[in-house]
C-alpha cells in the first residue's frame, strides 16, 4: 500500500532549489521555530485553516457550517476565529466562495505527487534539474520522503533533499541512497544565539551537518542573513573553519532574509515578530560572501 502523506504545496518551474529547473514538493512538519519563516503553514504535521480578512464578504455560510462554532463577528463587524475550538475539518473552506477562507495540507500518495513531478521530466534532462523535497522539514514525515525520492530515482530524476538536519542521524540513514544532492540548513553558529532564534540549540544540527560533510553525497549548505542573528563577520569566519575540513560541501548559499511570511503568520492567527524588520543591505551580504573567497566550495550570495 503506498504511504501518504501531507503535502502543502507543489511549484514548479523552480530555479532556486537546487541545479536546474525544478518542482519543488513541500511538506508539512517542523521542528523548530525561526522566527522569521515564511512557511508558518508547516509547522504542524496536519492541516491548517488559512484566514484572510480582506476576502470575507460576511456571508455567514462558514459559521452555519461550523460544527464547533469557530465563526463569528465580533462588536466592528469583523469575521472572527476561534482557533481554540477549530479542528481544521475544512468544512468552511469549502463552501468559501470569496476565499476568505483555505486549507494548508493535504493527504497525498507518492504516486499522486509524482504524476506532477513526472509531468516536467523534459524540462529537468534539458536543465540538469529535477525534484526537491522541502518543507518545512521533509524529514519530519521520513516514510513518505523516503518513498518520494525513491520512486523519482527509479525514473531517473535527480532528487534534492532540502533539510534543517535538527533529528538523530539514524532518521537521515536510509534515505541518502536515494538523494542526489543535500541542501542543508546552517542558521546560527552559536548556539545560545541559535536556540534564541530558532527555539532549539544547532548541536545535532552540527553534528549531522559534519557526518554529511564527510559524506559521498554532494552538500549545499544554506544560510538564512537574519540581521541580528548572524549577519556577522564572526558568524561567518566561524561557520568557514567548521566549513573547511568537510569536502562533500560543494557550495555556500547566502540567502538574504525577507519579510513576505508576514501575512501567512496573520492568517494563521499566529504573531508574527519579523513583520517590521527590514532585509540585510546587498552589499552586507557581498561582504560576508567575501569572507569566504578561497574556500573549496563555490559561495553565492
Amino acid at each position: 500500500m503506498s504511504i501518504a502523506g501531507m503535502v502543502f504545496d507543489i511549484q514548479r518551474y523552480c530555479v532556486h532549489d537546487g541545479p536546474g529547473i525544478r518542482t519543488t514538493v513541500f511538506l508539512k512538519g517542523c521542528n523548530l521555530r525561526c522566527f522569521w519563516c515564511h512557511n508558518p503553514e508547516s509547522y504542524r504535521r496536519e492541516p491548517d485553516l488559512l484566514h484572510y480578512p480582506a476576502k470575507c464578504i460576511g456571508c455567514g455560510k462558514c459559521a452555519a457550517l461550523c460544527p464547533n462554532g469557530c465563526h463569528g463577528i465580533d462588536a466592528d463587524g469583523a469575521h472572527v476565529i476561534d482557533r481554540k475550538k477549530c479542528t481544521c475539518c475544512g468544512l468552511c473552506a469549502k463552501r468559501c466562495y470569496a476565499g476568505a477562507l483555505a486549507m494548508s495540507g493535504k493527504e497525498r500518495t507518492a504516486e499522486d505527487v509524482m504524476k506532477t513531478v513526472r509531468a516536467d521530466a523534459a524540462f529537468y534532462k534539458n536543465s540538469g534539474g529535477g525534484v526537491t523535497l522541502s518543507g518545512g522539514d521533509p524529514m519530519m514525515q521520513p516514510e513518505f520522503c523516503l518513498e518520494l525520492l525513491k520512486a523519482a530515482r527509479v525514473e531517473g530524476i535527480h532528487t534534492a533533499l532540502d533539510t534543517a538536519a535538527n533529528y538523530d542521524f539514524c532518521l537521515l540513514e536510509p534515505v541518502l541512497p536515494y538523494v542526489s544532492l543535500l541542501l542543508v540548513d546552517c542558521k546560527c553558529m552559536d548556539a545560545a544565539l541559535h536556540k534564541q532564534g530558532t527555539g532549539a540549540d544547532n548541536a545535532r544540527i552540527l553534528k549531522n551537518l559534519r557526518r554529511l560533510g564527510q559524506g559521498s553525497v554532494p552538500l549545499w549548505v544554506r544560510v538564512p542573513v537574519v540581521p541580528g542573528l548572524n549577519d556577522t563577520e564572526e558568524n561567518t569566519l566561524a561557520l568557514r573553519a567548521f566549513l573547511a575540513d568537510l569536502p562533500a560541501v560543494q557550495k555556500l548559499e547566502l540567502l538574504p532574509y525577507h519579510n513576505l511570511g508576514a501575512s501567512k503568520h496573520a492568517s494563521l492567527g499566529l504573531a508574527c515578530a519579523h513583520a517590521d524588520m527590514k532585509p540585510p543591505a546587498k552589499e552586507r551580504v557581498s561582504e560576508l560572501a567575501a569572507l569566504c573567497a578561497g574556500a573549496h566550495y563555490a559561495v553565492g550570495a
